[in-house]
């Protein structure tokens, strides 16, 4: 079997020509203009028979529906391509495409609200509007887009070599406050006498993969890092955040022709901004949750809710993979490379008779107040929770566990792990202590957007992130997900 290794990059765009409607926050957002292009990225590698192809795309979700739209597009337009061996991520951006209507909070949902209160009160969203790009136009977009990038990565494999990497920077920082009541928020205020802890930690560490070729030219980095990209979450505009910046500032140093694979760690409870060292936004944002009541200026960062903290974050990634770069002194080119797909059913986590009640009274109650006007994209988001649960509630009636697909690779002594969730930090500090792997990439949001999937500590906490409408299992799925990843992987080990 020839063990020679072979690596192959794209870049494509997915920028629209046309105003979007922005995924990804509880109120409509149709963009105004580009801040910085948003792309897919893709990194086809064979080995020993084996092949991988990951793609990294500025989405907010990557749907098992979008994958298989892919898969099935590459089987007919590039049978040349393994599209079983195809992974999608998404870098969690909240300033890219919606693409189907599960991916627009307000809109998933209507169906539910139909019940319960007249047509006439249905909010329409801007994005009906003839100039703004349909979630059924963008998902043929990206379809055709992600499929060309894998596509091109695969028939630009060459003769590689390759080295690891690892670096350190304050990114991603816990988003959960908790409180002496035993509650948690997200978002909370911690400049509280009755403030106790961020719920969570932080991971700070940052895999680093470097791809070249056979001269030892470089020709791309792959960087994990425990943080979504959402510093301009709220904003109006197309934007890749920070991970635009990254791939910015590293071609700077490496060349335009480099390629950058940016890849999200598990982050269900993380995101850019220091809860303690709280920096308001410089320009206002539309947030209930956001909002300080008893502001007191800190000496911190910039504001990790406007342009500049992405330029921030984007320097501190680079100036540590330039650094582990200055570092290597090994290459390889015969890894061990396995690459194996399973099928895990999680348990469906279930909604209590109470909860159903509570969530169907919150519902008439808040038509019954509202009957007569319109309402608003707000008022439709703030019933999310609620016709969330009662969706919950009868897909619990026929499903006891849901499907998901996975992705564990061997790569060297490099472990590769996917999961479909927004996968709270704990979980992923389990399997990298665990693993028998000299590093660990963990790619959350991969091959499909099933919502959070938080810790025991944080559904007793509650609120966003933690509630049962908000992820399809709960912490027993999550040890179930650990179990399956660390067995898979130091399987992978063993002799």
């Amino acid at each position: 079997m020839n063990n020679e290794l072979k690596i192959g990059w794209s870049e494509v765009s997915i920028t629209p020509d046309q105003s979007i409607s922005l995924a990804g926050q509880f109120f409509e957002r149709i963009s105004e203009y580009v801040e910085t292009p948003i792309t897919v990225t893709a990194m086809a590698v064979e080995c020993g028979g084996e092949q991988m192809i990951i793609c990294s795309a500025d989405l907010c979700v990557a749907s098992i529906a979008l994958l298989n739209d892919i898969r099935q597009y590459l089987r007919k337009n590039y049978p040349q391509v393994p599209a079983e061996k195809v992974l999608v991520h998404a870098t969690h951006s909240h300033t890219s495409h919606v693409y189907d209507r599960g991916s627009e909070v307000g809109c998933a949902e209507l169906d539910i609200l139909l019940r319960f209160m007249p047509e006439d009160m249905i909010y329409k969203p801007l994005s009906s509007s003839s100039d703004v790009m349909t979630p059924a136009e963008a998902r043929v977009y990206l379809t055709e887009k992600i499929a060309q990038a894998a596509a091109e990565a695969w028939d630009n494999m060459k003769p590689a070599v390759y080295a690891c990497g690892f670096g350190r920077a304050a990114v991603g920082q816990c988003r959960r406050v908790c409180y002496d009541d035993g509650s948690a928020k997200m978002w909370g205020d911690s400049n509280s006498p009755n403030f106790v802890a961020l719920e969570g930690g932080n991971d700070s560490g940052i895999e680093i993969l470097y791809t070249f070729d056979t001269e030892k030219n470089i020709t791309g980095a792959v960087i994990n890092v425990a943080c979504p990209s959402q510093v301009v979450e709220h904003r109006s505009f197309v934007s890749s955040d920070y991970w635009g910046k990254v791939k910015m500032y590293l071609r700077e140093k490496f060349g335009e022709n480099l390629f950058v694979l940016g890849l999200c760690s598990a982050a269900g409870d993380q995101s850019p901004r220091d809860l303690i060292r709280w920096v308001n936004p410089d320009t206002p944002i539309d947030d209930p949750n956001i909002e300080r009541n008893y502001y007191r200026e800190k000496r911190a960062d910039v504001s990790m809710f406007d342009i500049q903290g992405t330029y921030r974050i984007g320097r501190r990634i680079a100036t540590e993979v330039i650094a582990a770069f200055d570092e290597i002194d090994e290459y390889f080119s015969e890894p061990v490379f396995i690459h194996e797909t399973r099928k895990l059913n999680m348990p469906v986590r279930r909604v209590t008779i109470a909860e159903y009640d509570n969530a169907v009274k919150a519902i008439e109650d808040f038509v019954a107040a509202n009957r007569g006007r319109k309402i608003s994209f707000k008022d439709t988001a703030a019933m999310y929770v609620h016709s969330g649960t009662i969706e919950r509630f009868e897909y619990q009636r026929l499903h006891e566990v849901y499907p998901i697909e996975v992705h564990f690779i061997r790569f060297g002594d490099i472990a590769f792990a996917s999961s479909p969730f927004e996968l709270f930090l704990d979980y992923g500090n389990q399997i990298r202590a665990r693993s028998f792997a000299k590093q660990t990439f963990l790619i959350q949001l991969c091959c499909g957007a099933d919502g959070y999937l938080p810790t025991e500590k944080a559904e007793k906490g509650s609120h966003y992130s933690a509630y049962v409408s908000t992820g399809i299992t709960g912490h027993a799925g999550g040890e179930i997900l650990v179990r399956e990843t660390l067995e898979a992987i130091n399987a992978m080990w063993k002799e």
